[in-house]
């Protein structure tokens, strides 16, 4: 049996895919991890919405200030940051409405948190958008009038 002749000029192909290859798989890399990143801000934003629509359902307003004020501080709590990493970026702005125009118990609440996410440079620029806003929001129905808090953004 004949031996076939290694053709010359191979020696070194698998190295070029590689390079090839290389840096489509460091963007999908870091498009999934600045994805999750900014999934997990809206997880965070919709899950102090949420907070937010029960203080004001129950018309409670634990801090000495706006409870929209009260609702942006908390985006900086250590509960929320899970253990110490940064979660929302500030300033995030809290937005309260009562969708139908009033205010009487029975009557839906609406609390809106929203931020400004920058995307990574590299990610960023190749689909041309630097930032992105989003924003997490929660209703519910008024349990107490509001007399604690104004309807408004912060």
């Amino acid at each position: 049996m004949r031996r076939l002749a290694r053709l010359g000029g191979e020696e070194g192909t698998a190295l070029v895919e590689f390079a090839l290859i290389l840096p489509i798989l460091a963007l999908l890399l870091f498009a999934m991890l600045d994805f999750g990143k900014a999934f997990n801000y809206w997880i965070d934003e919709t899950h102090l919405a949420n907070e937010g629509a029960r203080w004001a359902v129950v018309n409670r307003n634990p801090g000495g200030g706006s409870l929209q004020q009260y609702i942006r501080q908390q985006a900086t709590t250590a509960e929320l940051r899970n253990g110490g990493t940064a979660s929302i970026p500030n300033p995030a702005q809290v937005c309260i409405s009562f969708p139908n125009g009033t205010s009487n118990v029975g009557d839906p609440v609406l609390v809106t948190v929203s931020a400004t996410y920058h995307w990574l440079p590299i990610l960023g620029g190749r689909i041309g958008i630097a930032q992105t806003t989003i924003s997490g929001s929660s209703d519910m129905r008024l349990e107490a009038l509001p007399t604690n808090y104004a309807a408004g953004c912060s």
